[in-house]
């Protein structure tokens, strides 16, 4: 991507006060595939990088040994003897010469050296020993040294569980953490705009209802096209880059990933979410502690959300899939990419665009709380967001609401999310259907706290008799794009 960094202002802070640190810094950066967690290492490190290497997806201990040193050898432009390393303890230590020998020879005061190590869960192959190696040269040499070490990978879970909670040489040694996550509205505006891409607010939020927040996608969109042209050129064209996506996008971040994707693939067909029995139940896999697992490995990649209802326990969370892109290609590319061109702008007209508009807005809205908090004026209020489903009995019809704000002020904000293409009005049975659900939802939850009903729609909410002392609040995507 030749593109300024954009936003990442708390994580570019982090990486910077680590150069100034009076002592040796160990940094992990998690987060998504393609999400640009290379592109921020680079850009903010770019003066200071005396080494970096990148880890190769299914090679063998010796060719990742050889990758090291050729590396080295480019680092020192050939002036580092080149010796194959019989280990990975070896191998830091001519990492260690090396990186003495370009401080005595470079001179440069101040600088501090930064090791950037990325894709480290590819570096690690099974009983490498590349861990034992990488906890020598850090406990054994790089910890009393000016240097940062930086330790990247797309493998959330496997980082976690094997550096962040190292129980080895490695353990407490992070430290300082960043979780990169994708962009938000407000960002991608931003990073599109730095494009010298110039779209409004409806169109940016249908290219993040299928393409997410996530750069490496966004830099695909070219000028002059509507967002419906873009998504059809990037996920339905053979040459588009997110055609055949789906089919690496799992299998480069998980081992075994065929049961990540069953996981996923039950999410998507149940879009209001499912608990963890529900998961097992709909994807065929069996009961046990696996299961837990790969939902916790969705979840720390960034692909799976939870949210604990209100009123309910930790058994009862619902797991929504979040990621936009994963949703759009089980939704449509999967079965439409040999359709030929256009394919996107005729399914865009169908029932099944409609529903999944609606589900993708609404996992949007999920995801900028932050925002609607503030656009309601409650930024500084601690409140808690959750969900609320009641299922039907007796023949009574059963009730739910997308996001609900439960306030310390005695206040529930109870919002209804809708997308549509124009403004939204309310009509008579609309109105008492708002006014029911909530006689139903105080009723079976005997809360006394205020109910506050706020509507967040695309283009905001007609005026009108029924929607006067009826709607406390109504927001617009507009306020979804708002700084916070």
């Amino acid at each position: 991507m030749n593109n300024p960094l954009i936003g990442r202002l708390d994580e570019r802070r982090l990486l910077e006060s680590a150069l100034q640190s009076p002592k040796a810094e160990m940094i992990s950066v998690i987060g998504r595939r393609r999400v640009g967690k290379t592109f921020l290492v680079k850009s903010v490190y770019a003066n200071n990088i005396d080494f970096d290497i990148t880890g190769i997806q299914h090679a063998t201990r010796t060719e990742q040994l050889r990758n090291f040193m050729l590396q080295i050898a480019k680092f020192s432009a050939g002036s580092f003897p080149i010796t194959q390393p019989k280990d990975w303890l070896e191998a830091f230590y001519f990492l260690s010469k090396f990186l003495e020998m370009k401080q005595k020879a470079e001179k440069r005061p101040g600088h501090r050296a930064v090791v950037f190590l990325d894709e480290l869960p590819w570096l690690a192959t099974h009983k490498s020993g590349f861990l034992k190696g990488l906890s020598w040269f850090w406990n054994s040499w790089a910890v009393d040294r000016e240097i940062v070490v930086v330790i990247c990978g797309s493998a959330a879970s496997w980082m976690i569980k094997n550096v962040v909670h190292n129980k080895g040489g490695l353990h407490n040694r992070i430290t300082k953490r960043i979780y990169l996550k994708p962009f938000d509205l407000l960002e991608t505006k931003n990073f599109l705009t730095a494009k010298n891409l110039h779209f409004d607010h409806y169109q940016i939020l249908h290219l993040y209802m299928a393409l997410g927040g996530v750069p490496h996608y966004l830099d695909e969109i070219e000028a002059g096209k509507s967002a419906a042209q873009n998504i059809d050129a990037i996920c339905f064209s053979e040459n588009g880059l997110l055609y055949d996506e789906f089919s690496k996008l799992y299998s480069s971040i998980f081992d075994n990933s065929e049961a990540h994707v069953k996981v996923v693939r039950a999410l998507a067909a149940k879009t209001k979410g499912l608990t963890r029995s529900d998961i097992v139940q709909h994807s065929g896999l069996s009961e046990g502690g696996a299961v837990s697992t790969l939902i916790d490995e969705l979840q720390h990649s960034g692909f799976v959300s939870v949210y604990l209802p209100f009123g309910k326990k930790k058994k009862d969370s619902l797991y929504r899939l979040t990621d936009e892109f994963s949703l759009f290609y089980l939704q449509f590319m999967e079965r439409n990419r040999l359709d030929g061109p256009g394919v996107w702008q005729q399914l865009s007209k169908t029932q099944a665009y409609i529903s999944w508009a609606g589900y993708a807005f609404e996992s949007i809205c999920l995801k900028h709380v932050a925002q609607i908090k503030k656009a309601l004026g409650i930024a500084g209020v601690y409140a808690t967001a959750s969900s609320y489903i009641k299922k039907g009995v007796d023949g009574e019809p059963g009730i739910q609401f997308d996001l609900l704000i439960d306030r310390n002020d005695h206040v529930i904000t109870v919002c209804e999310l809708k997308f549509y293409g124009a403004e939204f009005t309310i009509d008579t049975a609309t109105a008492m259907a708002y006014r029911n659900k909530m006689a139903t939802f105080k009723e079976a939850t005997q809360t006394r706290k205020q109910l506050f009903l706020t509507l967040i729609t695309t283009f905001g909410v007609k005026q009108n008799q029924y929607s006067l002392g009826l709607v406390d609040a109504s927001l617009t995507m507009d306020d979804l794009f708002e700084k916070i």
